[in-house]
């Protein structure tokens, strides 16, 4: 398949072209020849019309040519209507058959559509052409676009899958299955390159990658590039060509891609699957090995060759055919990408040379060749120059490694013993071993591409898996490899069958459809459990396993063993001929499949010579031995040698544990595949190859019908064919088929559903062919043919009828004109025959001479009075013109007098209006006014007495309120001072911020220049290398002049001159190589010299590095030593700052307290004499100063807690300084830790770059050059952005455009909404101005005096009218361009509104996406009511057991009436013993058939009882993790939804398996009443043959009584039967009353389960509310104590953060400093290595002038040897035309031989057909001649069976009892998690219980807090009534300074308060919690106290 586009239209390869699809005429001919498929030999099906049915058969005419045939009614296939041709998915085909599945494939193949959907399948048919349709464009086409939006295509399977991924947050995979070479590879590589391109994390990074390196870059990033650079690794080490395809892979794999949450590509994963390993040691014929075999020998150079020990293609014996050509491909061109490949994935030079030194030694191995000896059969190696280079290349011992192959150890017993091997031993161990070595590489090859696809950094959230997987494979004969295929596509077609019923059910769930579950994948289980089934029977995988365990078994005895267990299997038949070559045979989904088991053991255990394994497990090779680590699992030669000669098992044993058989282990593989693909969501891709011949346009019907049926889509299609597969919305129903019922719907408006509903009716459809749902109607497959059928013969008839009316009205017409015609024809002729009458007679010639006469006269005078009138009207028309016009102009005069005179009046009154409304108001607010000034004038004198008495106060306060104004200033000076600070602090922290972030662009410019550094590197070792080819082509052409030279040597002898000269130049040459060979030795030594020099200079760098290293940690601890220091010093001093200014505030206070005292003594002094009004008011003021001084004191405390709450954030603020120290200094050594890394990485690049010095002239050359183009890369792209600016530019201008025109718009219609409502209100005034006019005409009077002032006012406004007249005109003139303006934009905009309507009708999809969502939400959360739904379902298995009940009855009934039926027959005597003969026959096979299906049924009932167990025993697994997880305390709610998951998902398990015992019960129930009605027919009609036996010799009466007898016989036998029924019946009834008691507990249960969830989630609600509760208690409590702290904690972390990062940035300068130093170093060492390169390169120059020498000499040579060329030419161009007519045979051969075995396939079916024929027919005589010897011996068996089968019965019962005592346990079960619920809710209750503790604990801290509050507040309340105390006491002292005591007892009180207060100081002392904050309260009290 194609990865080009071409220059085609790609939409042609995608897209349907309908006008072809909707034609009429092919509908016409469609319904017209009833056309149906018949089958075909040469086209699969063939078109034909049917034209007359005889019976069973029906006579049809080919379509092609016309011929007849007879076919059966059976073959015939209904063909699908025209309508459906090229249909897009074949499940919308209305007749589902292999005919029109293929027609339509083979349709859209031709017209090169290759993508076909089909139900879940996408159907891919390989067009053998590139196809242009998997471009970017159509990368970007399909994304984001839905599955049904886009045509078939892998990029919508691709699309859909991711976005389902990102949508539902769900896995994904795509599953591509197909032969070999139809594609599977290319299409998975697709879906890589479009996940690559839709989900990289790297799409802007385009114009970054250009300058570093020279190569156009994808934009793709590291990751997606690997990712596709992974496939060629693995096609060359995995693919190889066969005879069907040139790239087939040879191997499985799932790739599986990670992506994040947002949806990119984190990482990815590779598993393969069953390489075909033995295709490295043979081949068949023009076939060839593994890729890498062939481009690793065209591809190495010599300098690789040698290394590797590479010889020609036709020296190896594993390449059977030799050098087989890929066209159009090259090996050579295929190795080096596989090479870049390598590098890309980032695999090491040294792992690459291992690889391909293991891929060497498979080689090698096929070259070791062994002989036998003449004596004994032992193999020797008479050569052993393969097995040295096997050994050299592998490192291994060559004489051990010979041993071990020739005479290897072997365990006998307890002893070693040394066993001689044969020659066809020790090939095969060889081999294996060459085996083995390949499949080992092949797996750690893909282990090493998943470990660098792994990206552990970034977990991927969900993923896509892609599985590249062989399909069905049905050969003639069928091996191993095909039956581990086949059940991997058995297993692969079940998950499809079942995701599709899983689908099809949630259809018919959602539209509400009855429908009866069906798992189709259960029709798959009985072939999957004949291969993988485990015991009771073993299946084929399980006794392969076995017979590979017992010493002397060989495949023919596993053979035995498969068709002694598994022989009456349904799905397994025997060989039917000894003939046959097949050992057994399988029917699998897609067919027969037969099977020949040689070598099957073999195969299985895969065994080696553990000799040699050992060898290469302890090999010098690392690779290689790391290649064998699992030596201990492999199967030795000591089994094998038992299997094939010891008859004992005991030395079966291993050596450190069980071996893995293949068998095993791809066992394991698959299920692990399966339940990853289970866990997905699968997408189905079925690729498909049309012919064998690789052409293109060709497709074979054959061919593509089995791979069809292998790929499962028929099987699809058949499961369609189950359910309602047609489905139409009821909206087109109606729209196309309404025609069918003309007068079913009613008119007027009627519900969709409702008008179907009555369709349906009209139409009589069976009920059982459609179903109605929600929004559909759901048809049968054939249904809608039938009705497009009946559709097309309806409008046939009504266009028939339609054309019949036509016909009716133009023959009406015709006959009326014909009637018309013919009476116009009988006047002419009676008037022709009056006129030839009347002609001679005189009378009338004279009468028509006068006639024109007498009205001449008349004429003239008519004409005169008509003239005149006329004038007369002219003049009238004049004057009436006239008039009209003045009076026009005299109404126009009048309208404009009345318009101005109602202008003027409109303004008048308005004027009126406004002026008495502004009166009102003025009045209203003189008035209000007014009333102010009043108040104000009383407020005025108020405020002037207050301003007097406050004017008082304020000039003492004022004094007051400066004191605390100069300490506020203080207070914001320091606080502007810390600002500032911060500021400054600020900008430093953001310079520092501003230096790293440059330190950082530093630090990425190193890593780019590093990039750069590596991208050279990698550019001079890829120039390098093609140095060395050119190196190798030279020495090649050398080699080959050699050959020719010993050829010339070989042919021209006779002359003696030339060979002379030759050997001459032979003697030179070799001169030379030697001189070369010491200059190349001179130059290693060099090289080896400047290494040494090197590696010192290394060593003396490591030594300075570590002495810096150590200084630089002793300084940095004697910074820490000076920081912390330092910090302590600044604590300090802050602390002792602080209690300065504390105790310098506390004297400042206590001085002014003073002063104020003896300014109150003086005052009360000097006012002794002043009034009492005076004292109240000083009273008042003194209040007021107290209050004030309490207000101070208050503050002065707050400011103290807040100082003290200020220190304890400044500790914990340089507790997290210290921490953030901490972190800087990890982060410090982190960077160090970088540094040594970078300087490692600067060691390595400086060693590099000396090897690579002598390529750099060279280099610099080609960089110039790629210089040189980058520019121009450049140039392109300012062009590119110069031209994307221009366009940016265009759109903002053309938007701005459409802005302002919009604007416009909405400006001229707003103008025109002004101008109607003007013309409203023009109109409105016109109606008042007419009424105006009738009162003017009164009032005119009045008027006249106003008229005369109003005239001057009349001209200003007409005046103004003309200005507005003027501005209207422009306006018209700007609306009129407006208005075109608006019809160009409103063209625009009806554009636009079709674009919107567009969009909204996307939306209205979407809105109906979401709620479609939103309805699958609610049915997800309607999941609860399951246990209901199951309850319903019992209900109707119940009611279908009924149904079977009834069933049975009429099987009864019709047993009864063939017993009335059985005394007829008792007359027919003798026809009787025949017929009974035959029926007997048929009875036992039947009896037969029923005991093998019995059988089966119970075999499949026990298994599936083992299944229940095996479920039940993992559903209490489930339950006991469940418990596990619902007691663990974090993830509660989660585990909670999860376990519910799990337990619906097992719920539904156990009822699923419930249903299928159920069925299987019936089931068997049915078949042993059959059995025992077919047992009792049997006896009778046995009975009734031996009567007729004796018949013969006695009398008819005798006959007639034993028949009497048997016939009440069978009466008994038949009410047993009858009572044997209802006894089942009514067990049947008690097991189902048990059955629906046990779910009413299961119901109250879950109930109760239920109840204790909501109780737990309304704990967790009011627990989560608790905790709410406290977090804000604890943030309010946080918040009031924190926001004190933030400013000295940033501050001083600030200024930390200052010290660090000036550190951090000299030691950052440092280390540039030492990398600059380095950079200089390394600069003197490339300059210095320059200039021995200089020197290299002059030697280099000498050798190639010593090189041109040789060349002329040679040219010299080949003057003489073009003669023999020429001969040489003409014989290869004979060869070559030998060779094109060898292909021409070779295909023709291939062709015959295809067409032959075509031709063996059918006789060797036609010959089995004929065998059991001839074998039913020699079985129906021998038992028609045994019959009558056997009778009696059969009746014994049947007693016997009868008796076993009543065992069976009771064995049943017994069963159902167990299956009664199992539920019971369940329920008690279910009881018991009920108990284990509560005790969880219990648990849940305490941890409540615990939080509530804690909570409380919380609330005790909180009062705990309070009560320190209120001890604080108790203090000051004490601190305030000692002030209110001292109050009192001056007041006293005042009263008795007025009434005249004694000033002393004022000191002596004041001294007293002193004590006092001394004292309370005292025990505040005494207490000395924190005394420097209670300093100042002191002394303030003391102050207060004074007072």
């Amino acid at each position: 398949m194609s990865q080009r586009s071409g220059q085609e239209d790609p939409e042609r390869y995608l897209f349907v072209d309908r006008a072809v699809v909707y034609n009429p005429a092919t509908q016409a001919d469609w319904t017209a020849k009833k056309l149906v498929w018949i089958p075909s030999e040469r086209h699969g099906f063939e078109t034909a019309s049917i034209r007359e049915e005889r019976g069973d058969e029906v006579v049809v005419e080919l379509a092609e040519n016309g011929k007849k045939a007879v076919v059966n009614k059976d073959d015939i296939q209904k063909m699908n209507p025209p309508k459906f041709s090229k249909v897009e998915d074949m499940a919308e085909l209305t007749c589902l058959n292999e005919a029109s599945v293929l027609h339509n494939l083979k349709d859209r193949y031709y017209s090169g559509l290759i993508y076909t959907y089909s139900g879940l399948f996408c159907v891919v048919i390989n067009p053998y052409k590139n196809l242009p349709i998997y471009s970017e464009n159509i990368i970007d086409m399909y994304r984001g676009k839905k599955r049904h939006e886009m045509p078939p295509h892998i990029y919508a399977i691709s699309e859909s899958a991711y976005r389902c991924m990102l949508q539902d947050r769900e896995d994904q995979s795509i599953l591509c299955t197909g032969e070999s070479g139809a594609g599977k590879t290319e299409n998975t590589k697709k879906v890589i390159q479009y996940l690559a391109h839709v989900a990289s994390s790297h799409k802007g990074r385009k114009d970054h990658n250009v300058p570093e390196s020279p190569k156009p870059v994808k934009p793709q990033g590291e990751l997606e590039r690997q990712l596709l650079q992974a496939n060629p690794i693995l096609e060359s080490f995995g693919n190889a060509k066969t005879v069907k395809n040139d790239n087939s892979s040879r191997f499985g794999k799932f790739i599986r891609i990670n992506f994040d949450v947002t949806g990119y590509i984190v990482g990815a994963n590779i598993e393969t699957y069953l390489l075909e390993k033995s295709r490295a040691i043979r081949q068949a014929k023009d076939e060839r090995t593994f890729h890498i075999f062939y481009q690793l020998l065209a591809g190495a150079g010599e300098h690789l060759k040698s290394d590797l020990l590479l010889e020609g293609f036709n020296s190896y014996r594993f390449l059977s055919n030799g050098n087989i050509p890929i066209p159009g491909q090259q090996d050579k061109d295929n190795f080096q990408e596989t090479m870049e490949a390598m590098h890309i994935m980032s695999f090491s030079h040294e792992e690459i040379l291992a690889m391909l030194k293991v891929v060497s030694s498979v080689l090698q191995f096929g070259n070791i060749i062994f002989k036998k000896e003449r004596n004994t059969d032992q193999a020797s190696m008479p050569e052993n120059t393969a097995a040295q280079k096997l050994c050299h290349l592998l490192g291994m011992n060559v004489m051990e490694f010979t041993r071990a192959i020739l005479s290897p150890r072997i365990k006998v017993g307890r002893d070693y013993v040394q066993k001689a091997q044969t020659k066809e031993q020790a090939d095969f161990a060889v081999e294996a071993l060459a085996k083995a070595t390949y499949e080992r590489l092949f797996r750690w090859l893909v282990h090493r591409i998943n470990k660098a696809l792994d990206r552990t950094k970034r977990q991927g959230a969900s993923f896509i898996g892609i599985l590249d997987i062989a399909g069905f494979e049905i050969f003639q004969l069928n091996s191993f490899e095909q039956l581990c295929i086949n059940y991997t596509n058995e297993k692969l077609q079940q998950l499809f069958n079942h995701t599709m019923f899983i689908l099809e059910q949630e259809e018919y769930q959602r539209e509400g459809i009855e429908w009866s579950f069906i798992d189709f994948g259960l029709d798959l289980q009985p072939c999957i459990d004949l291969i993988e089934r485990p015991a009771n029977p073993p299946g084929v995988l399980a006794l392969l396993d076995e017979e590979c365990w017992f010493p002397k078994a060989t495949d023919k005895t596993f053979v035995d063993k498969l068709i002694q267990e598994q022989g009456t299997h349904t799905k397994f038949q025997k060989p039917r001929q000894l003939k046959d070559k097949a050992d057994f045979c399988i029917i699998h989904y897609a067919g027969r499949v037969d099977y020949k088991a040689d070598e099957w053991l073999m195969k299985n255990m895969d065994p080696l010579n553990d000799n040699v394994a050992t060898l290469l497990h302890q090999s010098t090779d690392k690779f290689v031995a790391e290649l064998w680590k699992d030596v201990d699992r492999i199967v030795g030669l000591d089994q094998v040698a038992g299997m094939n000669e010891t008859a004992f098992g005991a030395t079966y044993k291993t050596k450190k544990g069980m071996f893995r058989t293949v068998g095993q282990l791809y066992k394991e593989s698959l299920t692990k595949l399966m339940a990853t693909l289970r866990n997905t969501n699968p997408n189905f891709v079925r690729c498909i190859i049309p012919n064998h011949e690789k052409r293109a346009g060709k497709l074979e019907p054959h061919l593509v019908l089995d791979q069809l049926r292998c790929n499962g889509v028929l099987e699809g299609i058949r499961i369609c064919r189950q359910g309602f597969p047609n489905r139409i919305v009821f909206q087109e129903f109606r729209q196309r088929y309404e025609i069918l019922t003309p007068n079913a719907i009613p008119k007027g408006f009627m519900d969709g559903k409702q008008a179907c509903e009555r369709m349906i009716r009209a139409l009589e459809l069976d009920p059982n062919l459609f179903r109605i749902g929600q929004s559909k109607i759901f048809f049968r497959t054939g249904v809608l043919a039938q009705l497009e059928e009946e559709r097309d013969l309806k409008i046939t008839d009504i266009i028939i009828y339609f054309q019949s009316v036509c016909r009716g009205y133009l023959a009406r017409k015709a006959f009326a004109k014909k009637q018309q015609q013919l009476s116009a024809l009988k006047v002419l002729q009676r008037n022709c025959a009056a006129y030839l009458k009347l002609r001679h007679w005189q009378w009338w010639r004279l009468f028509t001479k006068v006639k024109p006469l007498l009205q001449v006269t008349r004429q003239e005078e008519e004409m005169q009075a008509k003239d005149e009138e006329l004038v007369k009207v002219k003049e009238r028309q004049l004057k009436v013109e006239n008039e009209l016009v003045e009076m026009e102009r005299k109404h126009q005069q009048l309208l404009e007098e009345k318009n101005i005179l109602a202008e003027q009046l409109q303004a008048e009154t308005e004027l009126f209006a406004e002026a008495e409304e502004m009166r009102a108001r003025l009045a209203a607010k003189k008035q209000e006014l007014e009333e102010i000034l009043h108040d104000l004038e009383s407020r005025v004198e108020e405020e002037e007495e207050r301003n007097q008495s406050m004017q008082n106060e304020k000039k003492k306060m004022q004094s007051h309120i400066q004191d605390l104004e100069e300490q506020l200033d203080e207070e914001e000076a320091a606080r502007q001072k810390l600002q500032l600070e911060k500021v400054t602090a600020e900008a430093k922290i953001k310079k520092m911020e501003e230096d790293i972030l440059l330190l950082e662009d530093q630090n990425s410019k190193f890593l780019k220049e590093k990039k750069l550094l590596d991208d050279r590197i990698g550019e001079m070792t890829s120039q390098l290398t093609e140095e060395e080819e050119k190196a190798k082509n030279l020495g090649k052409v050398k080699n080959k002049q050699e050959m020719m030279m010993v050829d010339l040597e070989e042919r021209l002898k006779k002359e003696e001159k030339t060979r002379q000269e030759l050997e001459k130049a032979k003697r030179k040459l070799d001169a030379e190589t030697t001189d070369l060979q010491d200059q190349i030795a001179e130059l290693q030594a060099q090289i080896d010299e400047l290494k040494i020099q090197l590696a010192k200079k290394e060593e003396e760098l490591q030594a300075a590095l570590a002495r810096s290293d150590e200084e630089a940690v002793q300084k940095n601890n004697a910074l820490k030593q000076v920081r912390e220091l330092q910090a302590q010093l600044s604590e300090l001093q802050e602390d002792l700052e602080s209690e300065k200014v504390s105790r310098s505030k506390a004297e400042k206070l206590k001085r002014d307290l003073s002063e104020e005292l003896e300014a109150l003594k003086t005052e009360l002094e000097d006012t002794l004499d002043t009034t009492a009004a005076q004292q109240e008011l000083r009273t008042k003021r003194e209040q007021e100063v107290a209050e004030l001084k309490k207000a101070i004191d208050e503050e002065t405390k707050n400011h103290e807690a807040q100082i003290q709450d200020m220190r304890q954030r400044h500790g914990t603020a340089l507790e997290e300084l210290s921490e953030q120290l901490d972190q800087a200094k990890r982060f410090k050594a982190n960077l160090e830790k970088n540094k040594q890394s970078l300087e490692s990485d600067n060691r390595e690049l400086s060693s590099e770059v000396k090897g690579l010095q002598q390529a750099k002239t060279e280099s610099e050359h080609k960089r110039k050059k790629l210089e040189a183009q980058l520019q121009e890369f450049m140039a392109r792209a300012t062009e590119g952005e110069r031209a994307k600016g221009e366009l940016a530019e265009r759109s903002h201008k053309l938007q701005t455009e459409l802005d302002n025109v919009s604007a416009l718009l909405e400006e001229a219609e707003k103008k025109g909404i002004k101008l109607t409502k003007d013309a409203g209100s023009l109109d409105s005034q016109l109606q008042d101005t007419q009424e105006l006019l009738q009162e003017e005409t009164r009032q005119k009077l009045n008027l006249s005096s106003r008229i005369r002032q109003l005239e001057e006012e009349k001209n200003t406004l007409l005046e103004q009218q003309e200005e507005d007249e003027e501005a209207r005109r422009n306006l018209e003139k700007q609306l009129q361009t407006v208005q075109s303006q608006l019809f160009e934009t409103k063209k625009k905009l009806e554009d636009d509104v079709g674009a919107m309507d567009s969009l909204e009708e996307t939306k209205r999809k979407l809105q109906k996406d979401v709620e479609l969502t939103s309805q699958r939400l609610e049915e997800k959360a309607m999941a609860m009511d399951k246990m209901e739904k199951t309850k319903n379902r019992l209900q109707q298995e119940l009611d279908d057991l009924m149904v079977d009940l009834d069933h049975q009855r009429q099987i009864v009934s019709n047993l009864e009436k063939k017993q009335k039926k059985f005394d007829q027959m008792l007359a027919e005597e003798k026809t009787i013993s025949a017929r009974y003969a035959e029926e007997r026959d048929r009875a036992e096979a039947e009896a037969r058939e029923k005991e093998t299906k019995a059988l089966s049924m119970a075999r499949a009932l026990e298994e599936a009882l083992e299944a229940k167990e095996e479920l039940e025993r993992f559903n209490k697994q489930l339950r006991t993790e469940m418990e596990d997880l619902m007691s663990s305390k974090d993830d509660v709610g989660k585990n909670v939804h999860e376990l519910e998951k799990s337990k619906r998902t097992l719920e539904q398990q156990v009822d699923e398996m419930r249903t299928q015992l159920e069925e299987l019960e019936d089931e068997l129930q049915a078949t042993e009443d059959a059995k025992l009605r077919l047992e009792v027919n049997m006896q009778a009609m046995k009975a009734q043959f031996d009567r007729d036996l004796q018949a013969r010799d006695e009398q008819g009466e005798e006959k007639k009584r034993a028949l009497v007898k048997q016939v009440r016989e069978m009466e008994a036998e038949l009410e047993d039967e009858r009572k044997q029924r209802a006894m089942a019946i009514a067990a049947k009834k008690k097991l189902e009353m048990d059955l629906s008691d046990l779910e009413g507990q299961m119901e109250a249960a879950n109930k109760g389960r239920d109840e204790a969830i909501k109780q737990l989630r309304k704990l967790q609600a009011q627990m989560k509310d608790y905790q709410r509760e406290l977090e804000e208690a604890r943030a309010s409590r946080d918040e009031i104590f924190t926001q004190s702290k933030e400013n000295e904690k940033k501050l001083k972390g600030l200024e930390a953060e200052i010290l660090q990062l000036q550190e951090d940035h000299a030691a950052s300068e440092r280390a540039r400093r030492h990398a600059e130093q380095e950079r200089d170093e390394l600069a003197d060492e490339i300059s210095s290595s320059a200039s021995g390169k200089s020197s290299l390169l002059d030697e280099k120059r000498r050798l190639e002038a010593r090189i041109s020498q040789l060349e002329e000499e040679l040219e010299e040579e080949q003057s003489n040897m073009e003669l023999l060329n020429d001969r040489f030419r003409k014989t290869t161009m004979q060869v070559d035309t030998l060779n094109t007519e060898l292909t021409g045979e070779r295909s023709a051969a291939q062709k015959s031989e295809n067409a032959r075995q075509q031709m063996e396939r059918q006789n060797k079916e036609l010959k089995a057909k004929l065998g059991e024929l001839e074998g039913a027919v020699k079985s129906k005589f021998k038992a028609s001649i045994a019959a009558l010897e056997a009778k009696i011996l059969q009746l014994e068996e049947q007693l016997e069976q009868e008796a076993k089968e009543r065992g069976a019965a009771n064995k049943i019962v017994r069963r159902t009892e167990k299956k009664l005592k199992e539920v019971v346990m369940q329920v008690e079960d279910e009881r018991r998690h009920a108990d284990q619920y509560k005790e969880q809710l219990e648990k849940a209750n305490s941890r409540m219980k615990q939080l509530k503790r804690q909570l409380e604990e919380a609330e005790e801290e909180a009062t705990r807090a309070n009560a320190s509050r209120r001890k604080l507040q108790r203090e000051l309340d004490d601190a305030t009534e000692a002030s209110e105390g001292l109050t009192r006491e001056v007041n006293s002292l005042k009263n008795r300074l007025r009434r005249g005591g004694p000033v002393s007892s004022f000191s002596s009180s004041s001294r007293s308060g002193r004590r006092n207060l001394n004292l309370d100081g005292a025990s505040v002392d005494l207490s000395d919690d924190d005394a420097d904050s209670r300093a100042s309260d002191l002394n303030d009290t003391q102050a207060s106290n004074v007072e």
